[in-house]
Order: structure tokens, then sequence, then C-alpha cells
């Protein structure tokens, strides 16, 4: 087995810049395929890094065209893609972000909005129904006052019949006691002396309370 020749940059330019000249020349495919494989054998090192090789030549340059047609692809159709979508994306988050955040600040003013109303309607029940209870207290204690004024002028009216009732049962009674003591007296004593039995029978009623 033959040693691998070392190969050198400068080597490798100075083989380079001599085969791209030699490329300058019309070459056809049978003398492109001697030179490569006379090139092979001449080097008896590794066929890729022997840059005296038309075919490695060859190689290298589609290389670099297919690269800088790779790299202009990515740099001008698929990464700007990439950036649009990326971009758009990022827009879409920030604009629900912002549509969550001003959500978010609706609920909390709706609730700051309802616990002030709750707290107001409290306020207000609170105030309807003392003014309930103070209209209901004065309403029932306008007619508890009424009822006993009426009962009282009730009370005075009964009583004002019981007692003029029983004046005129007194008045009866005074005198059939007087009428019953003169007739009495004139049957036991013969007498008749009206006026000294109506006297006798006031004091006597007068004593039992009932003149």
């Amino acid at each position: 087995m033959q040693m691998m020749k070392p190969v050198t940059l400068a080597g490798m330019m100075a083989a380079l810049l001599v085969n791209v000249g030699a490329f300058a020349q019309p070459i056809t495919d049978g003398a492109l395929e001697a030179r490569s494989t006379a090139a092979a054998e001449a080097s008896g090192g590794m066929p890729q890094l022997d840059f005296s090789n038309p075919l490695m030549l060859a190689q290298v340059v589609w290389l670099l065209i297919i690269f800088g047609v790779l790299y202009y692809v990515l740099a001008h159709v698929v990464l700007p893609r990439f950036d649009s979508v990326l971009e758009n994306r990022r827009a879409r988050i920030q604009g629900d972000l912002e549509a969550a955040r001003a959500a978010k600040a609706d609920a909390d003013a709706a609730l700051e909005a309802h616990r002030v109303a709750t707290a107001r309607s409290r306020t207000e029940a609170q105030a309807a129904i003392a003014e309930a209870l103070a209209s209901a207290q004065a309403d029932a204690a306008g007619k508890t006052a009424a009822l006993n004024a009426k009962l009282n002028e009730q009370i005075a009216a009964a009583e004002a019949r019981i007692n003029a009732a029983r004046d005129a049962a007194m008045g009866a009674l005074r005198e059939v006691a007087t009428d019953t003591t003169d007739a009495l007296v004139q049957r036991l004593t013969g007498l008749n002396e009206p006026a000294a039995v109506q006297a006798a029978v006031g004091r006597e009623l007068a004593a039992q309370g009932r003149a």
C-alpha cells in the first residue's frame, strides 16, 4: 500500500488554479476521464482531496453553485416566510394577550360596578325597610290612639247611661220606698205625714249609699 502524500494548502490552491486553466481549453469526455484516471493514479492519495483531479474540481464547482443556490433560496424565500409566520404568530399572541387583558379589565370593572350596585341596593333596601317600619308604627300608633279615644268615648257614654239608669232606678226606688213606708205608717199608727216619711227614707237610702 502506498503512503498518502501530505497535501498542503498551497499545493491544493496551485492544483486548483492549474486545473481551472485546463478547464478553459475544450476537453472531450474521454480526455476528461483519462485525465481524472491519470491524476488519481499519480497522486496515490485520497481522491477526495486530490485537487489535480478534474472531476474533483467539477464537484467543487457544482458544490459551490448548489450551495449558492440553496443559500439564495433560504435567504430570500424560506427564511422570509419563516419570519412572516413567526411575526404573524407573535402578533396573534400579542393580540390575544391584549384581548385577555382588556377582558380582565372589563370583568374587574363589571365586578366593581356590581359590588357598588349591590351595596347601594342594600342601603336603599335598609332605608326602605326602616321607612316602612316607621310608617307602620306611626299608622299603628294613630289607629291605636283613635281606637282608645273611641273606646273612651264609648265607655264614657256607657257610664253616663249607667248613671242615668241608676239615678232613674234610685228615684223609682225612693218613690216606692216612700209610698210603701207611708202606707205602713198610716196602717200601723194612723198618722199621715208624707214629709217625715220621705225624709226618713232619704236618710236610710243615704246611709246605705243608694241616695
